[in-house]
């Protein structure tokens, strides 16, 4: 009975070393082989499934897919560096700002727009923390509802498109389905793309937006003691419609440019991301911000970024190898499978154990290390590999925001004065960690929200 449950501790003992704070990749590697070893000499774990790792390496590396991480991770540098997002955010802040609630609207309007061209979480509560928090506060907002609109916006980078959670997220997810596919006999497996995954985010990630400034636009008339401005605009600062136009358009094109390229089907994620990169670059030369100095800077985050996903990657690879090695996916299989209320308790389930996770793990190691375990499990019982993905993802944004380990609160804590007390700010997410829970449900419920739209641009799907 032991060894069956020897994956179990095998998952256990990783997320135990993680949360003393040793470095994920090699934590993932080192305790995968440590366990294969006591494997091999206790005759349990047949040595020669660590032959086929070398080839997984070779995947990895001809991973047309991936290559869009280190683009998009460029994009959205380049963007954040150069100033670009700054001068959105004053321009609408000029425009929106002497409406009730109207500052609290431009900040999530602009932390949009920086999700849907960087789709990097900490860049964005960051840059969205330095740029807008003293502008919030000085308009009269209460510090819990400043602090909970700007978490909240920067976790949008999670699910609206182009996503980096997205992107390693279809790669594993494609994956699983093939596996998921060829183990219940089907030789011909149909495939999912990161693309679809973009389609399919594209509704969720509008509604939840709306949700947040339908949140502001309701506390801002009941509650206009906590949001409504207190300071007069000056006429100084009050900007004109040509401005604003101006301001927005080159953002806007950009992301135009990258998503629609993919709904039409004139590029892939990878192409779109490098048109992306290119387009960041281009912006940023037209206003004169792209220095020799930025681009280095630019250069060695996007390399940082990048290496540190993929040595998590090459480390989750190993760990799914060994973890199947002990029978894991059989072990997981079975409990699925006779736990009550079938599929609905399936996914119930894995959601909570995701949610969990996320306030110890980040969301790469849970897509690389979780994904790959309850997924093909999950796809085998039926469960749409799309739906299910998109449903994933809100999950592991919310769990950005759930005090106290959300990542998205410590990132805020970081660039927020000391007059801010931390506690001011995990009160300010409630509200929007409810949204998101409320999306859910939404999405549980009616999975056409999600389904709709890939099926409308890929009907042979």
């Amino acid at each position: 009975m032991l060894i069956e449950l020897i994956p179990l501790f095998l998952f256990a003992v990783i997320c135990l070393f993680l949360m003393l704070g040793y470095p994920v990749a090699f934590t993932l590697s080192g305790v995968a082989l440590i366990f294969a070893g006591f494997g091999i000499i206790g005759g349990i774990f047949d040595a020669s499934l660590l032959k086929s790792f070398p080839s997984r390496l070779y995947g990895i590396i001809n991973n047309n897919t991936l290559i869009a991480v280190p683009l998009f991770i460029f994009m959205g540098n380049v963007l954040e560096k150069t100033k670009l997002a700054e001068d959105l955010l004053s321009n609408m802040a000029k425009a929106c700002g002497r409406f009730p609630g109207g500052l609290g609207l431009s900040v999530v309007f602009v932390g949009t727009l920086l999700a849907a061209s960087t789709g990097i979480v900490g860049a964005t509560v960051v840059t969205m923390g330095l740029m807008s928090l003293p502008l919030l506060l000085k308009r009269g907002y209460s510090p819990s509802i400043a602090t909970g609109t700007i978490c909240a916006t920067g976790t949008l980078g999670q699910i609206i498109p182009p996503s980096i959670v997205l992107v390693l997220l279809g790669d594993v997810l494609s994956s699983a389905y093939q596996q998921a596919q060829l183990n219940l006999g089907v030789f011909n497996p149909k495939t999912i793309s990161v693309g679809d995954l973009f389609v399919a985010a594209i509704i969720p990630g509008l509604l939840l937006v709306a949700l947040y400034m339908l949140y502001l636009i309701f506390t801002a008339f009941f509650r206009p003691s906590i949001i409504a401005p207190v300071l007069p605009i000056n006429n100084e600062e009050k900007l004109p419609f040509k401005d604003i136009f101006f301001s927005l358009a080159p953002v806007l094109t950009l992301i135009l440019l990258v998503l629609g390229s993919i709904l039409i089907g004139a590029a892939t994620p990878t192409q779109a991301a490098g048109v992306g990169a290119l387009g960041a670059c281009l912006l940023a030369l037209g206003k004169k911000q792209l220095s020799i100095k930025a681009l280095r800077e630019i250069a060695r985050s996007t390399t940082e970024i990048t290496a540190m996903i993929f040595m998590i990657l090459i480390g989750a690879s190993l760990f799914s190898l060994v973890f199947r090695g002990f029978g894991g996916e059989e072990l997981v299989h079975h409990f699925f499978t006779q736990l009550p209320g079938g599929v609905f308790t399936a996914i119930l389930l894995v959601m909570l154990v995701i949610f969990l996770l996320g306030f110890i793990l980040d969301f790469i190691e849970i897509i690389f290390v979780v994904i790959p375990i309850v997924g093909p499990v999950l796809l085998m019982m039926g469960v749409d590999p799309i739906w299910l993905g998109i449903m994933i993802a809100i999950n592991l944004q919310t769990s950005f925001l759930t005090p106290p380990f959300g990542f998205s609160l410590f990132y805020l804590r970081g660039v927020a004065p000391d007059s801010i007390k931390t506690g001011e700010i995990y009160r300010g997410v409630i509200p929007f960690i409810i949204l998101q829970v409320l999306l859910l449900c939404i999405l549980a419920y009616w999975p056409q929200v999600v389904t709709w739209l890939p099926e409308l641009l890929h009907p042979s799907k």
